[in-house]
């Protein structure tokens, strides 16, 4: 696990945390910049996830000890914000539980926070890397069908095509470091993972922008996981907001954070 710093030292900190099958660069390469103006921008990059890991991704307790030593030691245990995008979520909602370190804010992006057993999730993580694995190493999918689906969909007018495969990293960065047991793991690991329920540490303000569009029990669902989630609505699809509207969505995150 790799965290990438962008900014001046002695800024607040605010954390981003990646979706799943997600490059860094790839996931934050359009806020960064307006972020890291304000504050000391700390972008996770997942074992696995980053071209100088020579480790795959194992789990999400596992990569959640790597973060919270890594705050601890570089960061005095305390941070401004912390902000997960999609999966990068379900790491925000385990810090804030957790409480092992010091936050302020936690974000959550239009996250699922899915949940399955064991064999529906082995089930599912197979088929996910069967059907992505080949387009995340190549930019292309091996079924005729996918792909004739996907040239299609990035002929679309409609913004939020591109938007998302650019969250991914895939539109301009080589990711095919990234090892299928890395990917299966990720995707497992994520379901498997149990979340807490009626979250509340105490201290961090727990607020999440929520996709409308998605549906109404993702919103049902915010409201079990968090005791006092404050809600941030959008009439708009899964990660759209931010992918869309970088500009728009740092505004949000900077008006939350300094509050």
């Amino acid at each position: 696990m790799h965290i990438h710093e962008f900014g001046k030292k002695e800024n607040p900190v605010i954390l981003l945390l990646p979706g799943t099958m997600c490059y860094w660069k790839g996931n934050f390469g359009n806020v960064i910049e307006n972020l890291s103006k304000d504050f000391l921008v700390g972008v996770v990059a997942y074992t696995g996830f980053d071209e100088s890991d020579t480790e795959d991704y194992v789990s999400v307790s596992d990569e959640l000890e790597r973060i919270e030593n890594y705050v601890e030691e570089n960061y005095g245990g305390h941070i401004r914000a912390a902000y997960g995008c999609s999966l990068g979520g379900t790491f925000v909602t385990h810090l804030v539980a957790r409480n092992n370190i010091h936050m302020d804010f936690g974000i959550l992006g239009s996250s699922d926070l899915e949940q399955a057993g064991n064999f529906k999730a082995s089930l599912l993580a197979a088929l996910m890397v069967k059907v992505t694995y080949n387009f995340i190493h190549t930019g292309s999918y091996k079924s005729k069908l996918m792909q004739k689906r996907y040239v299609k969909q990035m002929a679309d007018p409609d913004p939020y095509n591109k938007a998302f495969v650019a969250i991914t990293g895939r539109d301009k960065y080589d990711m095919s470091f990234i090892s299928k047991e890395s990917l299966k793991r990720q995707f497992k690991s994520d379901l498997t993972t149990p979340l807490p329920q009626n979250v509340d540490n105490g201290e961090t303000s727990v607020h999440v922008l929520y996709a409308a569009k998605m549906g109404a029990k993702y919103l049902e669902r915010y409201q079990s996981t968090f005791k006092n989630p404050i809600i941030h609505t959008h009439n708009m699809r899964h990660e759209e907001f931010f992918g869309v509207h970088p500009e728009e969505w740092c505004e949000l995150v900077k008006e939350i954070i300094t509050a």
